[in-house]
């Protein structure tokens, strides 16, 4: 890295402290937001987690299974954000198809379906040990 990219990556970086940790929570939300606004699939996961939060704390599980399960709920939303940002960084470099893009852009949707999948067995385990 030339001493000008590195200047600029610094500068890019922000600054220290309290500052730097401003910064991150602003780029956070921006993150966010951006997610919202240009991922259906966020917005029909944020849907889940609406539902599935107050009914994690709403029903009477043990302490350790309402942990699971919000662990198991915020894991879908983690994994889409990686998915977009996948999809995001694959489609600046181009639009045109190409063998490797196929692949970055399905193995984060595989990875979805995976966090889904323990969510799902994650609440079937939970219902099952509750009604039991």
């Amino acid at each position: 890295m030339t001493e000008e990219n590195n200047d600029y990556a610094v500068e890019m970086k922000g600054k220290n402290g309290v500052v730097r940790i401003i910064n991150a929570c602003r780029y956070s939300a921006q993150g966010f937001q951006a997610a919202f606004k240009n991922e259906a699939a966020f917005r029909q996961l944020v849907l889940l987690n609406a539902i599935s939060i107050p009914l994690i704390l709403f029903i009477d599980f043990d302490a350790i299974v309402k942990m699971i399960l919000l662990f198991a709920t915020m894991l879908t939303l983690i994994v889409e954000l990686f998915n977009t940002a996948i999809e995001a960084i694959v489609d600046r470099v181009s639009l045109e198809k190409h063998p490797l893009s196929k692949i970055a852009k399905d193995t984060g949707s595989a990875a979805q379906t995976m966090a889904l999948s323990i969510l799902s067995v994650m609440w079937l385990v939970a219902l099952w040990d509750y009604f039991d």
